[in-house]
């Protein structure tokens, strides 16, 4: 997912994103709107139970690889 799309899924949650945000930072931060816990690129060991989370692939990727 691309940076604008991030952006754009907060701005429709009514997520203010700071101006210099990393799209790690910028997912987590939706995620505590949401009412979620803040994962994002936190899987360990490649096992994940959020499998309808909308970020789901994309925070396998960028996961720590144990």
């Amino acid at each position: 997912m691309k940076m604008k799309e991030i952006r754009d899924l907060a701005r429709e949650r009514s997520v203010k994103l700071p101006y210099a945000v990393s799209k790690v930072q910028a997912v987590r931060l939706i995620q505590i709107a949401e009412g979620n816990s803040d994962c994002f690129a936190r899987v360990v060991e490649g096992e994940c139970d959020q499998h309808g989370c909308l970020f789901y692939q994309e925070c396998l990727k960028l996961s720590p690889q144990d």
